[in-house]
């Protein structure tokens, strides 16, 4: 646990063992803000804190609210009508209880900027899962594939790190880098996201929000259309000149799924739908 240096707005010099979660707990009382950390601090990440750096640490009343913004975009009775098949797995309280951990999730902006959000993630979602049936990747001969050298978030031997969940988080550094931002050791234990359903719709969420730092698909799909979302999530396999055939099939998939949702929640889809 960071230990807090005095009352926000304040300066908190990095100490061994701080991660931006914990400071975010420190301070707020709630370790999910820490991207409010690191967007005053240069979007700085959880893995480049060094002991030391001094970070800006926002007053408490520059935080975003708690909000509800998805609760009221998407209910209980939209969402199972939504995913009628759906593994039990994805249950709506868990959803909602995940939703809590990033309040600007389709809270920001209008409420045509918002629905478009819920609609653009729901619709990916859908792409990755079958309509949220799928918890882990289906192709379990591709599971021993996602591991990548990195000095920060080393492979742990006998853990994989495959497709899991509603983004089907994959890869190493992705389940390093989005335990410490939600406060769970997913490098250790990656079953997490296919075991605990709320774990499983924030990494979704994790994803969604921060990934890359620079424009996730929050931001991403207020400012550039449904098909920035797409080339965020699997771009070079489905996205540009270089897209296969069936790469671009896919992506038709996500549009067509985008426009359905768009429909469902009576907002127009907006330009830009394809990559």
């Amino acid at each position: 646990m960071a230990r807090k240096q005095g009352n926000p707005p304040t300066i908190h010099t990095v100490e061994t063992g701080d991660t931006l979660f914990n400071i975010a707990q420190a301070y707020y009382g709630d370790g999910n803000q820490w991207q409010k950390i690191s967007a005053v601090n240069g979007n700085i990440q959880p893995q480049s804190l060094q002991i030391g750096q001094q970070l800006q640490i926002p007053a408490v009343d520059s935080l975003p609210p708690k909000g509800n913004g998805f609760a009221n975009i998407v209910s209980r009775q939209t969402y199972e009508a939504m995913f009628p098949n759906r593994n039990k797995f994805y249950t709506y309280d868990s959803l909602m209880t995940a939703v809590q951990k990033y309040p600007q999730f389709c809270n920001q902006g209008s409420q045509e900027q918002c629905k478009r959000e819920a609609a653009a993630f729901l619709a990916n979602i859908s792409h990755e899962t079958e309509f949220l049936k799928y918890i882990e990747e289906v192709n379990t001969s591709n599971w021993d594939h996602y591991c990548q050298a990195n000095n920060t978030y080393r492979c742990v031997p006998g853990k994989t790190y495959h497709g899991r969940g509603p983004i089907q988080l994959s890869w190493n550094y992705n389940y390093g880098a989005c335990g410490e931002a939600i406060g769970k050791d997913l490098l250790n234990h990656p079953e997490l996201v296919s075991t605990d359903s709320t774990i499983s719709f924030m990494t979704a969420l994790w994803f969604w929000m921060s990934q890359p730092p620079q424009s996730p698909c929050h931001k991403a799909i207020r400012n550039f259309g449904f098909g920035s979302t797409i080339k965020i999530i699997n771009g070079p396999s489905e996205c540009g000149p270089n897209a296969s055939s069936e790469g671009k099939k896919q992506a038709q998939r996500r549009i067509d799924f985008y426009i359905d949702f768009c429909k469902r929640l009576g907002v127009s889809p907006g330009k830009n739908l394809s990559c």
